[in-house]
């Protein structure tokens, strides 16, 4: 056992130091190259696991699914599943894949992706670009059955009926998830947002579900909503997924919105605004759907996550749990293990021994998140 330890310590610093050296280099090139290589990177195993956290009090069970910690990868990063066991292995407590559409798609054209350094954010209009179904379902099933592992689905940009696309993706990787996400709130499809509102939503979901009431075993079902929403918009979405018993809500996508501040150069880029601009936008709307849904519906944070005390503003704001992206272009992989040490502190000095006591701490009401 000594002689297998020490193979892996040295192993790990050897990864270690290579990706030191790497990463920084990495950042330098185009986005969505950097981004395609890091990809292949980590799954090729030439991105260091993360140094487990195993806090109890970081454990938390969820539609009757055990997360080892309630911070996981958002959707965007691997969207047909190819690095899901290395990403899993960097300390994420869950991983969501995708978008994935039906057929096959390019997406926008290039450039479509832009960092802001000055202000920790990135403007992205992929387009939802996807090799399809097929390809993700692939991967899905080549992978080992373990952690948590949801599928976020969207519709092809050609597509006249947006029920039927959102049924293919159920159908075909419903069996294969531990849980869907319906996106409508990618800014960068034309008319998908316009799928919020009252009437379509409750169509949509209440077609979307059947196909999930279908399946032999029944994965949860959640909504992803944006955050550029009028009060109207987000009562009216609050109703429909109440009424029709909907498992989840993530609060949120990118946004529309430029804020004032905002130095990066790559600010005037048309797109999905994301990273810590985002973060008080989006906490704002989270705070807001726990209240309209009075707590009776899980939550996931998205937006802005860069540390553990943005983690823990979404939870007292009322996530079960969180997820971040753009803050890895930024801060690295070690980022995980530091926010969740951090989150696990923060919990132990306000007296939580567990997330889902300080879930809605704050009651809904919108919160500082500096």
């Amino acid at each position: 056992m000594g002689l297998i330890r020490w193979h892996r310590t040295t192993r790990r610093r050897a990864v270690t130091g290579w990706y030191g050296l790497v990463w920084p280099l990495v950042r330098r090139l185009d986005p969505e190259r950097a981004h395609g290589l890091a990809l292949a990177a980590l799954k090729a195993g030439l991105v260091p696991s993360g140094r487990p956290v195993a806090e109890p009090r970081l454990r938390t069970t969820l539609w009757g699914l055990e997360f080892a910690n309630p911070l996981g990868l958002a959707a965007g990063f691997d969207k047909e599943a190819e690095a899901v066991d290395a990403a899993l292995g960097l300390g994420f407590g869950f991983v969501e894949i995708g978008s994935v559409t039906p057929e096959p798609q390019p997406g926008n054209p290039r450039p479509r992706l832009f960092r802001l350094p000055e202000d920790g954010a990135v403007i992205n209009r992929m387009g939802f670009n996807s090799r399809g179904l097929e390809v993700a379902r692939a991967n899905l099933e080549r992978r080992r059955r373990r952690g948590v592992v949801g599928i976020n689905l969207g519709k092809n940009k050609t597509s006249q009926d947006a029920a039927a696309d959102y049924r293919k993706g159920v159908v075909a990787l419903g069996p294969l998830a531990d849980y869907l996400v319906v996106n409508v709130s990618s800014p960068n499809t034309p008319g998908l947002r316009a799928l919020q509102g009252r009437a379509p939503l409750a169509d949509l979901l209440g077609a979307v579900k059947a196909a999930r009431d279908g399946l032999e075993r029944k994965p949860p079902l959640l909504l992803k909503i944006a955050p550029d929403l009028t009060d109207e918009d987000k009562a009216d979405i609050a109703a429909v997924v109440l009424d029709l018993e909907i498992d989840g809500l993530i609060a949120t996508n990118t946004t529309i919105a430029r804020p004032d501040g905002l130095r990066g150069t790559r600010r005037g880029e048309a797109g999905g605004l994301s990273g810590r601009p985002l973060l008080a936008p989006s906490t704002r709307v989270l705070a807001d759907m726990y209240r309209l849904t009075g707590g009776r519906i899980p939550l996931i944070g998205v937006g802005g996550v860069a540390s553990g005390a943005d983690a823990y503003a979404k939870i007292r704001a009322g996530a079960s749990l969180v997820q971040l992206y753009s803050a890895l272009v930024y801060g690295g992989p070690d980022l995980v293990t530091r926010i969740l040490r951090d989150l696990s502190a923060r919990l132990a000095a306000d007296g939580f021994n567990s997330v889902a006591e300080a879930v809605g701490a704050d009651g809904g009401r919108t919160v500082r998140t500096d």
